[in-house]
């Protein structure tokens, strides 16, 4: 099975948005096609983003909804420490080297991320950064 750790775009865009394909991403790991990977610090950063009041109050999200997510993601993802050091890995934008930590110590297949920092890399550690159309090809050929 396919080991992935989502950026935190594509994952709150697939929340924000039931269409579109960051939700057709989303839709397909709770129909198990993939194992989802996330770390104590992408998990912070997902509550994080969700708890901006612009983004509270732009989609109606409560308190109540973010708490079923991170809930969601505590019981259903794969959720690994991470031990693994990759500082200055991405010296424009430390803060996305969350993910490529995660994605190195979970020994994961694909980071998906819309972010042009990481996708910059296009791998890292023969981890595969790829956009989510790029990811949801990959998907739809392993099914």
């Amino acid at each position: 099975m396919l080991r992935v750790v989502l950026d935190t775009n594509v994952f709150v865009s697939g929340l924000l948005s039931k269409t579109g394909l960051p939700a057709k991403i989303l839709d397909a790991w709770r129909a198990g096609h993939y194992l989802l990977i996330a770390s104590p610090p992408i998990v912070a950063e997902i509550k994080r983003v969700l708890q901006a009041p612009r983004i509270k109050e732009k989609y109606f999200i409560t308190d109540g909804d973010i708490e079923q997510l991170i809930t969601l993601l505590e019981k259903e993802a794969l959720i690994v420490p991470v031990h693994t050091d990759v500082k200055n890995a991405i010296p424009d934008d430390p803060s996305d080297e969350i993910f490529l930590a995660c994605a190195v110590d979970a020994a994961a297949d694909f980071i998906v991320s819309g972010d042009r920092h990481l996708l910059e890399l296009s791998e890292y550690k023969d981890i595969s950064i790829v956009t989510v159309h790029e990811f949801e090809e990959k998907l739809a050929r392993s099914l």
